[in-house]
């Protein structure tokens, strides 16, 4: 076990040869490696299972021992300073090395696939792992200073990965967004390392925690400066994981690739502002006001990370609103001192987030197939639907996993959602109802997405974004106006495919330039047809499945959504009733002065677990009778938006329900907010500024500059060459000056 534990600190190091290697091929053998770029997956996923192995490895050392391991060596010293670097190991860092490896592996395993005809595919590769490393680091560190090392290449990999389509002004402007946001948030996190050391002596979280616990037990520090300096280390969490006010920047972050979506919103970025805030959580559990500052601002995410789910049309964007409401969860369950709770959710959502973001690049890998490389068209809710048919795999991984975040028993959410919620009912009642209300907002959303992608039919009619009617066929937006033109023109010609009539089918080719029809005719009332567009040679084709890669990846995770909740669920042990993730936390439970026994009445269990699911069905009640086609038809709804506006009405039901919609398509006007407020006083404030620059510090030697040569100009004119006619200006000059003395002195006098 020693020797286990000895060698840990070579985690971080061990996937660090793949982005060495490819950058060197790509400097000295660049075709060579160019060319052989698809056996660079192998040794991304083969080094990350190595890691994985060694991570699950220590996990089991740890529970059978309760035991935590610290190594620090010297890194700078002199008389004002000293800097120690080194790596911890115990629960928390266990926890989140086996989710960023296995969720890593899963995702690199998915790529290989789904970059697989992209150019920058081993740019793709050297990045992500560089950014498990860096996320590996963060974890592994010992002290604030480590951390913060590893924090900022974390923060620099997700702007490369972001950014990833560069060429793209919407990429590039998202990873832009994202670096900057982070940065406000790095800065305060800075500054709270500073003041932290100045309190204290020391970065190294046991003596940190330590002197920093006496320190306010004694009243021996300056309370303000405390919290002050607690609150600008709590700054640096809000913006990784994504919390309000520092938010902007997730939905964003959706332009780069799905795996990347997947990486950062499951297991890695957003969750380094959880594993901060817990890693810390012993040195905030002593300041209340900070505690309390922290449920507030994840009960503030919660609610509006699920309302601003409710009307999004881009699928990545509505699960990027979820996972922000989900971290809301989690840092509720922090600022509430249910340390067990939130990391027992951290781990149930990154393996349900993980699935729903593959998912979610498995039906755009369909979509493409119809309106190609096109996210404006490929990623719009709006123009799926019925593709249950079509990939049935991805959409049973895709149920299982809106499922678990609907707290479906027994999926993995169910378990640690209702004990957070359970927890927030002890903290404040205020809290817990709005957690329970959001819980049937998150069922309702989520099955809006489900019900979107998976049912519907060619009949329903939608309304495009300004309310006015178009026709029915989603064929409209694949092929634009003159397609449609045509398709409609020609749509009766197509009547003709379903006899058995050689002659006219032969002669429909000819004349239509028809080159491939469909065996299956029936398949026509679809919502994807496969058939030629008019006029050219190109074959659409339906819908299909994902390659087995791909698959492989999210059945696995599917399978971890369904049975990762067990390790929360309790047992009897000596009479103590205790699960595997408490016997496991016991030693940072310890740390926090907590108890350890997690003793569950059952009967209580079952009848808050019955309040909470009953409101979870209810959600998804709600949602499945204004979106099953069957129902919204029937009721005349609008199946694809159901906030959509309706200009003829003017009902205050109407006026609710666009409200609603506005409020939720616009982001809660909080983009447009810091637009205004922030982007453009600053655009004003730097105009305002190079004027005076110009016009004032610039102007005041120009003008004497400019003014010298122009009275030069006018005097070298005035002389003529001759003495007398210089002595004759002298004298007036003189007699001027003493006129002006004169008269100066006089009026001094005289008054």
């Amino acid at each position: 076990m020693e020797f286990t534990y000895q060698y840990s600190w070579i985690i971080p190091f061990i996937p660090l040869p793949v982005p060495m290697l490819i950058g060197v091929g790509l400097l000295l053998f660049p075709t060579a490696t160019k060319n052989l770029r698809r056996m660079w997956a192998f040794p991304s996923v083969l080094l990350l299972s190595i890691v994985m192995i060694f991570s699950i490895d220590v996990s089991i050392h740890q529970i059978n021992n309760n035991s935590t391991y610290q190594y620090v060596g010297s890194w700078t010293i002199n008389n004002d300073l000293s800097l120690e670097f080194g790596h911890l190991i115990d629960p928390l860092t266990s926890i989140m090395s086996i989710l960023i490896t296995t969720v890593g592996v899963l995702v690199l395993i998915y790529s290989d696939s789904y970059m697989s005809h992209d150019q920058g595919y081993l740019r793709f590769f050297a990045y992500m792992s560089f950014f498990n490393i860096s996320m590996l680091g963060l974890v592994t560190s010992s002290n604030l200073i480590q951390i913060y090392i590893f924090w900022e290449l974390v923060g620099m990999c997700s702007y490369l990965l972001i950014g990833f389509w560069f060429t793209r002004p919407i990429a590039a402007n998202a990873c832009q967004k994202a670096f900057v946001t982070n940065r406000i948030g790095d800065f305060g996190f800075l500054l709270g390392i500073l003041g932290l050391y100045r309190i204290t002596g020391s970065l190294e979280f046991r003596d940190l925690f330590e002197i920093f616990n006496n320190l306010i037990s004694n009243n021996e520090v300056n309370l303000l400066f405390a919290i002050l300096c607690s609150f600008l280390l709590f700054a640096g969490s809000v913006a990784k994981s994504a919390q309000f006010p520092l938010h902007v920047w997730l939905p964003d972050a959706m332009e780069g690739p799905t795996p990347i979506s997947a990486l950062i919103h499951a297991a890695t970025m957003v969750a380094a502002g959880i594993f901060l805030v817990a890693r810390l959580l012993p040195l905030f559990i002593v300041i209340p006001y900070i505690m309390n500052g922290i449920a507030l601002i994840g009960i503030i995410t919660v609610v509006l990370g699920a309302s601003l789910a409710l009307a999004q049309k881009d699928i990545k964007r509505s699960l990027a609103y979820s996972t922000m409401s989900q971290l809301g969860y989690m840092m509720l369950a922090l600022g509430i001192g249910s340390y067990r709770a939130a990391l027992f959710h951290l781990i149930t959502h990154a393996y349900s987030k993980a699935l729903l973001f593959l998912g979610s690049g498995s039906i755009i890998h369909s979509m493409e197939a119809i309106v190609g490389y096109s996210p404006d068209k490929s990623q719009n809710m709006v123009l799926m639907g019925g593709l249950k048919k079509h990939v049935p795999i991805t959409k049973i991984a895709f149920l299982v996993g809106t499922l678990s975040l609907c707290g479906i028993p027994p999926f993995a959410c169910f378990w640690s959602k209702d004990e957070i919620l359970n927890d927030s009912w002890l903290y404040s009642p205020i809290f817990a109802i709005i957690a329970f209300s959001t819980a049937g907002l998150t069922a309702f959303y989520m099955f809006r997405i489900y019900l979107l992608i998976f049912e519907g039919h060619l009949n329903v009619h939608f309304q495009n974004y300004n309310g006015k009617k178009k026709s029915s066929f989603y064929l409209i937006s694949l092929w634009g106006k003159e397609g449609q033109k045509v398709l409609k023109k020609r749509m009766h010609l197509l009547a003709l495919l379903t006899m058995n009539n050689n002659q006219r089918t032969s002669f429909f080719c000819k004349k239509t330039h028809l080159h491939r029809i469909p065996r299956n005719v029936k398949n026509l009332t679809r919502p994807f047809i496969a058939i030629t567009y008019f006029g050219t040679n190109n074959t659409f084709s339906y819908p299909h499945e994902s390659d087995n890669t791909m698959l492989f990846s999210m059945l696995v995770l599917a399978l971890f959504t369904l049975f990762v909740g067990t390790i929360g669920i309790s047992f009897n042990h000596e009479g103590i009733d205790l699960d595997i993730l408490s016997k496991f936390l016991i030693p940072s439970i310890n740390l926090l002065h907590q108890n350890s026994e997690n003793s569950v009445d059952w009967s209580e269990f079952v009848t808050n677990a019955t309040f909470s699911v009953s409101i979870a069905f209810f959600g998804i009640f709600i949602g499945f009778f204004l979106y099953k086609p069957v129902y919204s038809s029937f009721l005349n709804l609008n199946l694809f938006n159901l906030f959509a506006k309706n200009v003829s009405k003017k009902s205050f039901g109407d006026k609710i329900k666009n409200g609603i919609y506005d409020w939720s398509y616009n982001r809660g006007y909080i983009d447009a907010f810091y637009e205004v407020s922030l982007i453009e006083s600053v655009r004003r404030l730097a105009k305002l500024n190079s004027f005076f620059d110009r016009r004032i510090i610039d102007g005041i030697p120009n003008g004497v500059g400019i003014t010298s040569f122009f009275m030069g100009e006018v005097i070298k004119y005035v002389g003529g060459g001759r003495i007398s006619s210089y002595i004759l200006l002298y004298l007036f000059y003189v007699l001027m000056f003493f006129l002006v003395i004169y008269y100066f002195s006089s009026f001094l006098i005289f008054n």
